[in-house]
Parts: C-alpha cells; sequence; structure tokens
C-alpha cells in the first residue's frame, strides 16, 4: 500500500505533472506566477481544490452519471460541481479567515476555470481509481501544480532581480523560454518509475 501511494506521488507531482509535462493549466501558471507569496497562496487553493473535487466528481460519476447511464453529461457535470466547491469554499474561506480570503480572494475565480483540475477528475475516471485512489491523486496532482508554480515563480523573481534581460525578451517572452526549460527538465523524470 505505501509503495503504491508512493508511485502515486511521484507520478503526480514529477513525471506526469500537470503543468509542466501535460500542459494544463498554463494560464494561472504563467499569471499566478510572479511572486512566491501568490503563487504559494493559488498552489494551496488548487490543492484543496483538486482533492475535494476529485472526491465529488468519483461519487457523482459512480452513484449517478453510471447508474442512470447518462456518462455522456460527465464533462458538463464536473464543471460544475467544480464551480460549486469553488463557490463553497470562497464562502467558507470568507467567513472564516478574512486574511486568507483577501490574500485568495483574487485567485478563487480563476480555478473554476483551471483545466488541471477538470483533467484530475477526468483521469480519475479513466484510470478506474477507486475513492480512495482518486482523492490521492488529486491531492499529489495539486502538490505537483504547487511545485510547479513556486519554481517557476522563484525564478521568475530571480530574473527580475539579478538578470539583464535583453529589451526584447522582457516580460512574457522570457517566461515562455523559462518555462520551457523547466519543462525540460521535468521530462527528465519519465523514468524515474517503470
Amino acid at each position: 500500500m505505501i509503495e503504491q501511494i508512493v508511485t502515486s506521488f511521484l507520478a503526480a507531482v514529477l513525471i506526469e505533472n500537470f503543468v509542466l509535462v501535460r500542459f494544463l493549466g498554463i494560464c494561472p501558471f504563467l499569471g499566478v506566477s510572479k511572486k512566491i507569496k501568490t503563487a504559494w497562496g493559488m498552489g494551496i487553493a488548487v490543492v484543496f481544490v483538486m482533492a475535494l473535487a476529485s472526491a465529488f466528481t468519483w461519487l457523482i460519476q459512480k452513484y449517478v452519471l453510471e447508474s442512470f447511464n447518462i456518462e455522456f453529461l460527465q464533462t458538463i457535470t464536473f464543471i460544475l460541481v467544480i464551480a460549486a466547491l469553488v463557490q463553497f469554499v470562497e464562502m467558507v474561506i470568507k467567513k472564516t479567515s478574512r486574511t486568507l480570503y483577501n490574500a485568495l480572494g483574487v485567485y478563487l475565480p480563476l480555478i473554476t476555470t483551471n483545466c488541471a483540475i477538470l483533467a484530475v477528475c477526468i483521469i480519475n475516471v479513466q484510470k478506474g481509481f477507486d475513492l480512495v485512489n482518486a482523492i490521492l491523486y488529486g491531492t499529489f496532482a495539486g502538490i505537483g501544480f504547487t511545485l510547479a508554480l513556486i519554481l517557476f515563480a522563484g525564478i521568475r523573481e530571480r530574473m527580475d532581480l539579478f538578470s539583464n534581460i535583453p529589451e526584447n525578451l522582457k516580460g512574457f517572452p522570457i517566461s515562455l523560454i523559462s518555462a520551457s526549460l523547466v519543462s525540460l527538465a521535468f521530462l527528465g523524470f519519465q523514468g524515474l518509475i517503470k
């Protein structure tokens, strides 16, 4: 059991990283990764929503969509569940911790449209995971997303402070070049698990 959890962790965080290997969730990756603090906040929110969405969508798939033979409604159902979860999380955070809400308030609506969260839910169904493995995979994929955000935010902060970047490459062009180099580095993890 422990070996399976470690394998799932390594696969979701390093080998199949949603941002750097699968190229999902690129919009928040490029938009939120200018500062480590904001990348960290967004990453924690994504981990939480991915774990919850994995649980709820698995239950809906198993006990509603499959029971009534309406699996063709999977994508729209999952999108609605993710949107509802994000709204619920936003309300809970607003009521319980005003400072956390102020820090994450801008980023929470971005999570609703993050294709990486929808992809995790669909992959859970496609791979035939049970509820526990679906939640673990969702959590680990969120951790991988957070790792990618924080790594890239650190690179961008360092480039802003210490690099003499040519004028033509400043801003978005150098960000894309840097993201592609980090992505190539993550491809080196492909042989980690056989």
